[in-house]
């Protein structure tokens, strides 16, 4: 699937801080694709794995690792924007990240991504895109994050 928005060039990066760069389409969390992330990671808290014991909690059932729902950044990113120009690109890391509210199993999860700053880096540009995580139906965000990037020649 092609991103939704393309940047042409590190100059055009720079010139769209504040934009919203989209909206992904919605992503089915399944108990199976969090389980995989819990053997992946080794962190088999059982409000993450275990349905029946997570029935009597006030989620009503298991929910997502927070860092299940952050790793669903580049999924998301990779299906809204595109960078093009560049040599290429590089994770930098995180800035804010927080978890406000449970994503539960069986639910459904998009990102809205905006492009919150842009600042030269020798050869190619740091940037910032403020991932908001959105549950259907639900009233606030399951995470919101600064997500971090530099892009490099071209």
């Amino acid at each position: 699937m092609a991103a939704t928005t393309v940047i042409n060039g590190l100059e055009e990066l720079k010139s769209r801080v504040g934009e919203e760069l989209g909206v992904s389409d919605w992503f089915e969390v399944t108990q199976e694709s969090v389980d995989a992330f819990a053997e992946t990671t080794g962190d088999h808290q059982w409000i993450h794995v275990d349905p029946e014991r997570a029935k009597d909690t006030p989620f009503g059932g298991t929910i997502a690792h927070g860092l299940y729902t952050l790793s669903l950044g580049p999924r998301f990113s990779y299906a809204l924007f595109e960078i093009r120009g560049a040599a290429f690109g590089l994770n930098y890391g995180y800035d804010r990240v927080r978890f406000p509210a449970p994503l539960p199993i069986g639910s459904r999860v998009r990102m809205r991504a905006t492009l919150s700053a842009a600042v030269e880096v020798p050869g190619g540009v740091q940037f910032t895109v403020t991932q908001t995580f959105e549950r259907e139906g639900g009233d606030k965000p399951v995470c919101v994050a600064d997500a971090v990037a530099r892009y490099y020649g071209g």
